[in-house]
């Protein structure tokens, strides 16, 4: 190697030392800037804080009255920003219930139904039996489902005098398959006062009045104490027209009587009821105001709807007719007369006496005067 290669490779090497220990000072510096910075801060933070804490502790009542707070921050967590250092800290709330998920809306066919029953009347029934049967079932026979949310809220009306054997099977049959349809629903029973000749569509009146005086129900079910479904497809709600659930009892021979038969057990929704007035008031004995229940559900554009045959079908527990509800032998002259009636005879003008309300395990029983 000659004199004068050694002499470049020299130099060359000076350069790339001097160029190292240039980067070597600049690094030194921008770090040295970089912690005089970020001390300048932490110093500046330190005594805004500081400050405060020390005006606080010298008028600490005037802080508290005037809403001031205070914070103190320790810089020295990982992962901080200066952001959040400024930021007030926000204290979790303790104590807080959390609020219960909504329920589902009911399923329109319940999966727990059974389908046919077997119905008979010939065991010994007492109420002690049927509320062992129905532990579920709250004072003045209410029911609510635990696990959805029923569309409808229904209120289900028994006009009534001295049938408390059919009434005992009624609730034996009815409040399980109530409960299997996941029916919101309250029991009345609306016991007309003294021996005068009986009014069913008056007790229906004053039991819708009653019933509502309890709860917002809109979905109201009038049923005859001696009818017991023989299907629980057959549901006891509302529906979009007026509902005629009784359509194939066993007196008939299953079959229905004839096309404006709506007897036995029928539903109206709130709305329904009083576009038609609510029921006649002025049937005193047997027969016909179903047949002017009819008529008002017809001459105001509705018309009635009905279950399958299959499914709407009825046992109805045997007995002689009741003394004082002889036939009305003016029920035909009203039929015809419905459509110049039911604007002023029906539910605005329900007059009564309420005379005595017991609430039961199974059921509520009103009693009332309808002179």
């Amino acid at each position: 190697m000659t004199a004068m290669t050694r002499l470049m490779l020299g130099r060359t090497l000076e350069r790339i030392c001097k160029g190292v220990l240039l980067l070597c000072l600049l690094h030194f510096v921008i770090m040295m800037i970089l912690y005089f910075d970020v001390y300048t801060q932490r110093f500046d933070l330190f005594s805004r804080f500081n400050n405060g804490r020390n005006g606080s502790r010298n008028n600490v009542s005037g802080a508290a009255g005037n809403g001031h707070h205070f914070y103190y921050y320790n810089l020295s967590r990982p992962n901080a920003t200066l952001a959040s250092y400024l930021a007030p800290s926000v204290q979790p709330e303790t104590n807080q219930t959390p609020s219960p998920k909504p329920l589902p809306p009911c399923p329109e066919i319940p999966p727990g139904l059974v389908g046919r029953l077997l119905i008979e009347f010939s065991s010994q029934m007492t109420m002690e039996r049927v509320q062992k049967e129905n532990p579920n079932v709250t004072e003045g026979g209410r029911y609510t489902p635990p696990d959805c949310r029923p569309r409808w809220k229904v209120a289900i009306i028994i006009p009534f005098r001295h049938r408390e054997n059919h009434l005992k099977y009624w609730l034996h049959y009815l409040h399980p398959i109530l409960r299997r349809q996941r029916i919101d629903y309250g029991i009345y029973i609306i016991n007309q006062l003294g021996e005068e000749t009986f009014n069913r569509a008056k007790l229906l009146n004053v039991g819708y009045t009653e019933a509502l005086k309890d709860a917002e129900y809109d979905c109201f079910i009038f049923s005859d104490v001696d009818l017991i479904p023989m299907d629980d497809r057959n549901l006891y709600h509302c529906y979009d027209q007026p509902r005629h659930f009784a359509i194939a009892m066993d007196k008939f021979g299953f079959r229905l009587p004839y096309a404006g038969y709506f007897g036995g057990v029928s539903g109206l929704s709130k709305k329904q009821f009083l576009k038609i007035n609510g029921f006649p008031n002025e049937y005193w004995g047997w027969g016909g105001e179903d047949d002017d229940i009819y008529n008002r559900i017809t001459l105001n554009g509705m018309k009635v709807s009905r279950p399958d045959v299959r499914i709407g079908r009825y046992r109805m527990i045997k007995h002689e007719r009741d003394k004082h509800n002889e036939p009305n032998p003016q029920r035909f002259n009203k039929i015809q007369n419905t459509k110049n009636t039911m604007k002023k005879d029906g539910i605005s003008s329900l007059t009564y006496r309420l005379v005595q309300v017991k609430s039961r395990r199974l059921r509520k029983q009103t009693r009332a005067g309808t002179r």
